[in-house]
Formats: C-alpha cells, sequence, structure tokens
C-alpha cells in the first residue's frame, strides 16, 4: 500500500459542507411536511429556505471548481467493468471479493459510482433546485398578482421536489453504507478527512506516470 494525496482541500470542505446542508434540508423539510415537530415549523421553513439558499452557493462554487480543476473528468460515465462492479457489490463484497479495479488519483470513482454520481449532478440535484425555486418565488411579488403559477400547480411542484428528496436521502444512506466498504471500515471516512488515502501499491514507472498526469491535470 502507499499512501497518496487524493482528495484536496475544497474538495474535502465542499464534500462536508454539502453533506450537513442536505443533512440539515432534509430535517426542515420533513418538518414542514408534518413528519414531526423539532424546530417549530415557522423556524422549519426559514431554516430551510436560507439553507438552501447557501447551498445554491455551495453548488456554484463546486462549479466552477470541477471545471477549473478538471475534476470534472471523475464523473464521465462509462460501462467498462460496470458489469463487474454490479456483481461486486450484489455478492462478492459479503464473501470478501477483492473490488474489480484499483483506485487511483485519477479515476477515485468506480465505474458504478460514476454512474451514480452523473445522475445525481444532472438529473436529482437540477430536479430539486429548480423545483425549490419555484416553490418559493412562485408568488413573488404579490402584489402583482402571479398567475403563471398557482396553488393547483404548487402541489406538483412539491411532489416533484419531495420524490427529489427521497432520491437524495436514499444516496445519502447507500453512500453512507459505501463508506465502509474500504480496506478497513474507516478507511474511507479517514481519507475524506486527512485527504490521504492508502492505495494499493503500483510499480515505480506507473507511479511516475500518474504523478506526471497529476500535474498536467492541476495545471489545466
Amino acid at each position: 500500500m502507499r499512501r497518496e494525496y487524493v482528495y484536496r482541500a475544497f474538495e474535502r470542505f465542499w464534500h462536508w459542507t454539502q453533506a450537513g446542508m442536505i443533512i440539515l434540508l432534509g430535517v426542515t423539510g420533513f418538518e414542514i411536511h408534518g413528519t414531526f415537530a423539532f424546530f417549530g415549523y415557522e423556524q422549519a421553513v426559514r431554516l430551510h429556505s436560507t439553507v438552501a439558499i447557501a447551498f445554491l452557493v455551495l453548488i456554484s462554487f463546486a462549479i466552477f471548481w470541477h471545471l477549473s480543476s478538471g475534476e470534472w473528468r471523475q464523473y464521465l460515465p462509462t460501462s467498462t467493468h460496470l458489469r463487474a462492479y454490479i456483481d461486486y457489490y450484489v455478492t462478492g463484497i459479503f464473501r470478501g471479493a477483492p473490488h474489480p479495479t484499483k483506485r487511483t488519483v485519477l479515476s477515485k470513482l468506480n465505474p458504478l459510482q460514476k454512474l451514480v454520481y452523473a445522475g445525481l449532478k444532472v438529473l436529482v440535484i437540477p430536479v430539486m433546485v429548480i423545483s425549490g425555486l419555484l416553490y418559493m418565488f412562485y408568488r413573488y411579488p404579490q402584489q402583482y398578482g402571479v398567475t403563471a403559477l398557482n396553488i393547483d400547480g404548487l402541489s406538483i411542484i412539491a411532489g416533484f421536489h419531495t420524490l427529489g428528496a427521497f432520491a437524495l436521502i436514499s444516496f445519502f444512506v447507500a453512500h453512507i453504507y459505501l463508506t465502509t466498504t474500504g480496506h478497513t471500515a474507516t478507511s474511507n471516512l479517514k481519507a475524506m478527512v486527512t485527504g490521504y488515502e492508502e492505495l494499493e501499491g503500483e510499480d515505480t514507472a506507473q507511479s511516475e506516470e500518474e504523478e506526471e498526469a497529476v500535474k498536467e491535470l492541476m495545471e489545466s
């Protein structure tokens, strides 16, 4: 095993801040739906709206960082080894089978993760953002009698927002579980805290080639 700096500072900041915001949005959202009482309805609405705006700001910075750093390439879906990873997560992981491929600095996500993250970023998050903004501002400014969206149309928007919320919760639960599937139960968690991860060793030539590629990626 060799210790590599895999997750950069902003990547870790973005990851943990996003996780905290999604948790708070989930808690306040379900309270708004009347699932339970914790903050109180009015406070839950204010918190939900405030965190939602902060989440939009974070998303904007994250998009800029991914584009400027070249990290967007990590999420490009591929069918290579996809079937192998489906078999691994369905049965292989319970038999102690090794991961079908090795993780590297240039390939942090396996094919199944790339597919899930791509769907999250281009489908679920946009649905949540658009439906959330429509839900927040469908009657603004009220004095001009906006009629493009009425209360009947709002129920449809709320339905999409709720479906997106359940999709995010499902991803969140699966994500927490999958963090325990590294070479130790806490290795993936530690990597996202420190930035360093223990990767399987490769020959010197491969390591040097990867280092050069990482430098080019950092400079692009």
